[in-house]
């Protein structure tokens, strides 16, 4: 599965699954799951950088433990669940902040803030073998050397048992499909001209690193402008 980049149909990124994250954002924390979809156009390997800040546009950070779907299924119970993990990766889902309260305090949808080319920048493929207990994975996020993000994903309010099973039961999981299961809390502005460094470990935060890259942001030239409201 390490070619989930290219077989991949859809990024299904979980909403407010860590509570401290729900708070800062002043979101109540979330009686069941939600989502929304992420295009597998926003994929960003390390060495195809930069992320792109397009023009008008606050753009934040949210680093993220990425599950990468092994087979095809639908209605999965969490008991079974374990059975259609391949793997993880280490992600970063990007968002414009602006343009996601803009269209909230309208009642629109997210795709905008969500979708634009580089906003999900994805480290190598990580064998399911390598992760014994996924409660126990650090995640951390660092803009030119300072920590903004760092977590457990034991802190997570829905499991990943929790989140196939519902995901499933909605839309059918296929093959090379990634879930994004939430961020910690810390998220923060990346702007031009910054580094954002991320790293996974286990068992947490001073475990042993399984994945860890760097990129740069940079402003966008042409396309799409966000005006304001």
């Amino acid at each position: 599965m390490s070619n989930f980049l290219r077989t991949g149909r859809k990024i299904v990124a979980i909403g407010r699954n860590y509570a401290d994250h729900a708070k800062e954002l002043g979101n109540a924390v979330p009686k069941e799951p939600f989502f929304f979809l992420k295009p597998t156009s926003s994929y960003l390997s390390p060495s195809e950088g930069p992320i792109e800040i397009p023009r008008g546009v606050v753009m934040h950070h949210e680093v993220e433990l990425g599950v990468v779907i092994g087979k095809n299924g639908r209605d999965i119970p969490s008991s079974e669940a374990e059975n259609y993990i391949a793997g993880y990766a280490l992600a970063i889902d990007m968002t414009a902040r602006n343009v996601q309260d803009a269209v909230k305090a309208k009642g629109l949808p997210w795709s905008t803030a969500k979708g634009f080319d580089t906003f999900c920048p994805i480290g190598p493929f990580i064998p399911k073998s390598s992760i014994g207990d996924v409660t126990k994975v650090g995640l951390q996020l660092s803009i030119d050397g300072k920590v903004k993000q760092a977590g457990t994903t034991d802190d997570m309010i829905f499991k990943i048992p929790q989140l196939i099973e519902f995901v499933s039961g909605i839309m059918k999981l296929e093959e090379g499909d990634l879930i994004l299961t939430g961020t910690p809390a810390g998220v923060g502005p990346l702007t031009n001209g910054q580094k954002v460094a991320v790293r996974l470990t286990y068992p947490g935060l001073e475990g042993e690193v399984l994945s860890e890259y760097e990129l740069e942001a940079k402003d966008r030239v042409g396309g799409y402008e966000f005006k304001g409201k």
